[in-house]
């Protein structure tokens, strides 16, 4: 037996069999010289590459429905990718470049690709630039090919694993709707990191920060998940399996035991009443917000819809389009009936990575600074306007209000709100029908837009404060980061300044304001917020209860009383 110690970033005790996942093959371009006498032997190796490429693509492509829409755009993918591989210009550059520069053809090939694509993408054609996307994803899939290397598939982890791991991507984690997963052991990752957040919204125990842990526990092996104190015992003996099991039995009543708070209304202990609402990903989760009681959606974070499509398969496809985004929508909207659904537009970009052939994505320096989120949609505005023609359509079926990510200036906002106006314009003029009075709000989730939030709210039809992002960008603390998270906290006086100053401007300017970032899921974060005025807070579905429970133990007197004292805290 053997405990690894660690940070909890998902509460709850859970056991199963490892299941170790490699870590990621970083390609390596080598470089050097061959003989005349090998050019022919270079050109074969890529043929070979080449041809097994396209017959992977031809099978897939085989599979597919002649019906189905989704198909049909995959099936355009596919097709577009045949034609790239068998390109006779391109091929003729890179022969006539493997002849008169004589290097393996893995170095030649790179070199021509990214040539190829960086002209394609100076053209200053839209549906040029989106093949650059394209023919660097299909010859990249070559390389990879001439250089043996096999991408992990994270569908190969079976029902029921404990995932051992350095780290999971944001897209790797679509995994945890799809499997029963027992729990998260990894190396890193931070307690706000979109991978913890999942954890908690899908119920599985985490721990990161387990050092060498990779190294020392093997597939199939016994796990004990300890979210709650931040352990892993690897290969538990009988005693301490039966503890376990105890502990795990004694968690399940006490889950049971919330559920009589599923129908109650959201109150203090003194009648001062509450909305909680839930944070979602995928249109499923709904159902699961539903069933929590949840007062409505006061996040749909519609990245993770992207994420889901482009993870479905090995080769990149596009995003999402119109219809499926439209039917996506619809679907929560009519689950949650009358109640409001929060639905915000694309985050993609920092550490959200969406694998789709049109969606521009290059390396950044500092990624979580760079073009993401509104900034990358308003920059690349076709993503918006499909977005919102989605939006708008679906806005019929429910109770929907629109909000914009990472905004910094009212500039943003008046320019999404004009594409917005558009929009409606295209879709009155093909007589489909919407709601002309879908409210458009946006996340505070950045200092300048703390300090700013007197300007927002005057553009603004509500504000939603993103805790986890406003923590990380005013403490300039990566919130992905292990080695900084002593320093992450939600709880430090720059942070609930803001706070403070985005509530007084909101009321000011009479415009409804929740909190959807993880301090409003947690207990001790809640009671601060509360006392300083919030009445709105959007988690976890399965923390709702918890919360409400929370709450009924308390009065609104205590809950001021403790906010008074953390603002004080100097």
């Amino acid at each position: 037996m053997n405990i690894f110690l660690g940070i909890s970033a998902s509460t709850g005790i859970n056991t199963g069999k490892a299941f170790v996942i490699p870590e990621p093959v970083q390609r390596i371009i080598p470089q050097f010289p061959v003989s005349s006498q090998d050019v022919e032997k270079e050109w074969n190796r890529f043929t070979r590459a080449k041809d097994k490429i396209s017959e992977k693509i031809k099978r897939q492509l085989d599979s597919l429905s002649n019906d189905s829409k989704q198909d049909k755009i995959q099936r355009e993918l596919f097709e577009t990718y045949l034609l790239m591989l068998d390109d006779p210009v391109f091929l003729e550059e890179l022969k006539t470049e493997l002849e008169g520069n004589p290097f393996n053809i893995e170095y030649i090939l790179d070199i021509k690709t990214e040539e190829y694509a960086g002209r394609l993408r100076n053209s200053g054609n839209d549906y040029l630039t989106e093949r650059a996307q394209d023919i660097c994803d299909i010859f990249g899939r070559v390389l990879n090919e001439l250089l043996n290397i096999r991408p992990f598939n994270i569908e190969q982890v079976p029902d029921g694993s404990v995932i051992v791991a350095k780290e999971m991507n944001p897209s790797d984690t679509i995994i945890l709707s799809k499997r029963k997963i027992a729990g998260l052991a990894l190396i890193e990752g931070g307690v706000s990191s979109h991978v913890a957040i999942l954890a908690r919204n899908y119920d599985i125990p985490a721990v990161f920060g387990l050092e060498k842990i990779t190294k020392q526990v093997h597939t199939g092996e016994r796990l004990i998940v300890d979210g709650t104190a931040g352990e892993i015992i690897q290969s538990p003996d009988e005693q301490t399996l039966s503890d376990y099991t105890r502990k795990i039995e004694e968690e399940k009543q006490h889950k049971q035991k919330i559920l009589e708070f599923r129908d109650k209304p959201a109150q203090t202990k003194d009648g001062t009443k509450f909305n909680l609402y839930a944070n979602i990903g995928t249109p499923d989760e709904a159902k699961i917000a539903a069933e929590e009681g949840a007062d409505g959606i006061g996040l749909f974070r519609t990245e993770f819809l992207f994420m889901s499509e482009s993870s479905e398969s090995q080769v990149r496809t596009r995003s999402m389009s119109e219809e499926e985004q439209f039917e996506a929508y619809k679907s929560v909207l009519e689950v949650m009936k009358d109640k409001p659904v929060v639905i915000r537009t694309l985050d993609a970009g920092g550490d959200k990575i969406i694998s789709a052939a049109d969606l521009p994505y290059e390396e950044e320096k500092n990624p979580m600074m760079g073009l993401r989120a509104i900034r990358l949609t308003l920059q690349f505005t076709q993503l918006l306007k499909t977005q919102f023609r989605a939006l708008y359509r679906a806005s019929i079926y429910g109770n929907l209000k629109i909000m914009l990510p990472l905004i910094t200036s009212t500039e943003q906002v008046i320019k999404a709100k004009e594409i917005a106006h558009q929009v409606m314009e295209e879709l009155e003029s093909e007589n489909i029908p919407f709601n002309k009075d879908v409210p458009i709000g946006i996340m505070i989730e950045t200092a300048a837009a703390g300090i700013t939030a007197d300007c927002l709210a005057k553009v603004s039809d509500f504000f939603s404060i993103g805790t986890n992002d406003l923590t990380q960008y005013t403490l300039g603390v990566d919130r992905e980061n292990i080695s900084v998270a002593p320093l992450y906290n939600e709880f430090h006086l720059a942070v609930l300044r803001l706070i403070q100053k985005t509530i007084e401007a909101a009321n000011d300017q009479k415009i409804p304001i929740s909190v959807c970032g993880e301090m409003a899921s947690k207990t001790d974060s809640v009671m601060v917020l509360a006392g300083m005025g919030i009445r709105n807070l959007s988690m976890g579905p399965r923390r709702i209860s918890y919360i409400k429970e929370n709450l009924s133990n308390i009065t609104i007197d205590e809950l001021q009383a403790i906010s008074a004292k953390s603002l004080n805290n100097l």
